[in-house]
Parts: C-alpha cells; sequence; structure tokens
C-alpha cells in the first residue's frame, strides 16, 4: 500500500479534473522495469518513497526521508509552458536520533520550464534541487534544506518488490479502491549528511515505495499505521492497517513477507496481527495523539516482534493539508525462539487535526 490518505488530500485541494479521466489500477497489470520506476501519467496519483536508517563512524544515528509526489489536475492537450497538467510536491525529513531533534521541509510545483518532473531518460525524479537518479542498480538522492541536507547513494541489495496479487494492492472492496505497489525492501546507502554546519559520512539502509493508482481509498477509512521492516536475518516486513472511522480495522489491510533471497509472500489481514501497546505521543501541533509501541505477530514466520522509537516527536506538520507521522523505529523480538533485531520506518495517519502555527 500505502495509499497514503494525507498526502493525496493535499493534492486534493489543487485538482481541477474528474478522477474519471484517469486509469484506475486493475489485475493483470505487466510491470516492466525500468519503465515503471518512473511516471505512469495515465494514473492521476504517484509517489516515490525513500526512507532509511543511518549511522555516522563515531556511532551517531539519523532517520531519514526524501519524497516525491505526481498529482494530474488536467488531462488535456494544452502545450503551454506553464500550463498544469500535474502538480509536484515533495518532503524533506531528518530525524537526529542521537541529538533527538527533528528537521523537515516541503515545497509543492508545477513542471513549467524544468522546475519539477520526471525525466526516464534521464533516470530523474525531481522538485527544485532534491532529486533522485536512478543510474544502473543505484538510486541518487539528494536533498538540501535551510538547516540540513544529504547525499546518498543507494545500491539496490534485492530486486523490486510487487506487493498484493494479481499485480495490484487492494485497499477496499470494489475495482477502483487499488493500487500499483513497488517497493526496494533493502538498499545499502551510504553518503554525506549535512546538519547545522556539521558534516557526517553515514551508512546504512533505505526503504523505497513506488505507488500509482486513482481514487484507492474509499470514504469510511479514516487512516493507517503502515510499517517496513528490516531484519538482521536479511528478510523485511511490510504491513499496513487500514482504520475506519469508527475506530475499526479494514479486512483489507495487508502486507508483504521477504525472505532472504527477496522472494515475497503476500499476507492477508488473517496473516498478521499488528497491535499498539499503550504508550503514546501527543503533538503540541496537531493535537494528534500517536502509539508510539507495537507488537508484530506473523504465525506462518514464527515472528513475534515489538517495535518502538528512540525519537517520540517525528511529526510532519505540512502548511497544506494534514499531519502525519513518519519515522524512524527499532525492532527487537523472536523467530521461532531465537533473538531477532532490526531496524525500520512506521507511519502514522489520521491521527491529527489541523496544525496550530
Amino acid at each position: 500500500m500505502k495509499s497514503r490518505t494525507g498526502c493525496l488530500l493535499i493534492f486534493i485541494l489543487v485538482a481541477s479534473v474528474w478522477a474519471s479521466d484517469y486509469k484506475i489500477a486493475l489485475p493483470g497489470y505487466q510491470y516492466a522495469f525500468p519503465r515503471d520506476h518512473f511516471d505512469h501519467p495515465d494514473y492521476q496519483t504517484e509517489w516515490w518513497y525513500y526512507t532509511g536508517n543511518l549511522k555516522s563512524k563515531d556511532g551517531h544515528r539519523f532517520g531519514f526521508e526524501l519524497t516525491f509526489f505526481r498529482h494530474g489536475t488536467a488531462r488535456d492537450t494544452e502545450s503551454s509552458t506553464w500550463h498544469i497538467h500535474d502538480v509536484y510536491m515533495a518532503h524533506l525529513a531528518l530525524s537526529d536520533l542521537s541529538g533527538k531533534r527533528f528537521y523537515y521541509d516541503e515545497r509543492m510545483n508545477r513542471a513549467g520550464p524544468g522546475v519539477a518532473g520526471v525525466d526516464q531518460q534521464g533516470g530523474l525524479i525531481w522538485n527544485g534541487n532534491w532529486q533522485t537518479q536512478f543510474a544502473g542498480g543505484h538510486q541518487l538522492l539528494r536533498g538540501v534544506s535551510e538547516k540540513f541536507g544529504f547525499q546518498l547513494d543507494l545500491k539496490s541489495d534485492k530486486p523490486p518488490v510487487i506487493h498484493g496479487q494479481q499485480g495490484i494492492s487492494q485497499k477496499a472492496e470494489g475495482a477502483a479502491h487499488a493500487s500499483h505497489y513497488i517497493s526496494f525492501t533493502r538498499l545499502l546507502a551510504a553518503g554525506l549528511i549535512e546538519l547545522n554546519g556539521v558534516t557526517y559520512q553515514v551508512e546504512g539502509t533505505s526503504w523505497m515505495d513506488h505507488e500509482f493508482f486513482t481514487e484507492s481509498t474509499e470514504t469510511s477509512e479514516v487512516g493507517w499505521d503502515w510499517l517496513s521492516l528490516q531484519l538482521d536475518d536479511h528478510t523485511e516486513l511490510m504491513l499496513y492497517r487500514l482504520r475506519h472511522k469508527d475506530g475499526s480495522v479494514d479486512p483489507y489491510s495487508s502486507g508483504s513477507y521477504v525472505d532472504a533471497q527477496g522472494k515475497p509472500l503476500f499476507l492477508s489481514s488473517k496473516d498478521f496481527g499488528m497491535t499498539a501497546l499503550g504508550e503514546t505521543w501527543t503533538s503540541s501541533r496537531s493535537k494528534g495523539i500517536y502509539p508510539l509501541r507495537w507488537h508484530v505477530s506473523i504465525p506462518s514466520a514464527g515472528l513475534e516482534l515489538d517495535i518502538s522509537t528512540p525519537l517520540p516527536s517525528q511529526e510532519l506538520v505540512g502548511v497544506i493539508g494534514p499531519s502525519y507521522w513518519e519515522g524512524a523505529i527499532d525492532i527487537s523480538g523472536q523467530r521461532s525462539g531465537k533473538s531477532l533485531h532490526g531496524i525500520g520506518y512506521l507511519e502514522m495517519t489520521g491521527y491529527g487535526t489541523e496544525a496550530t502555527k
């Protein structure tokens, strides 16, 4: 999944076209790479989502996020440079886990004369001077803000994973409520972080999600809780739990277990447990109350995992649209009685209200 409703709502505010002008995600889609790493303008909404855990040589820990969003606003043939066919948004965030500080920035642009866009031939996805470039088996990230920035080289350690079944990740009942969802579940990361005038040389692992769809969720769904887990036995988990307005969990919640060789196994909502354990953090800006500790159970894989975070305040409060929590996490637990650890990222949406600026 993750059908990131919070970010989608931002785009809806500026959209000017009916979703019926676009394709919907249907079973049987034939994936082809590298083509499907880039944009799909026949679908209204698309994003590329990078997160990861990094560490410097002296043990200083960081988490990072760089995300690119495209949302279609017009399907006409107008060729003017400044005509808006798509709106492009991006988020940039750095979690200073050792320093206990969270930094983020955002931007929104139209394509204009090369201000933002996607170029398959050049391997680029960009918004201003924030970009990712596909170069062979590498993805090169660059993001620069006033107080922080990073340049990272991400090397694919496993092939891309296609989530869901029959080429779609179903989010609710009905043909329209699905997405095409691809992930790189283990990218080996190395590069530089600049923070408040100090440069850190870092290494670690990253995760990348790429989704494209048109209207994947339904109106009764208020938000979700999403996890990407990278375990130290070289396996990974992606799980999402969709929440309804009445507090119930949608039966279309699902996930993927990726084995050490990179082979994915689909997990339905009946195949896993994802339970909040009670510890929360309350945002002074959005007033959102976010659960910070979770327990994950995958009986078929013998997995019992506890999720926690070294930094409670990892909430992005945007200028436009709702807030969401996206942050680095630690994992401890066991597989069939043997100790197991890992790192990952947790995203929670639908908890906050309008921010207090």
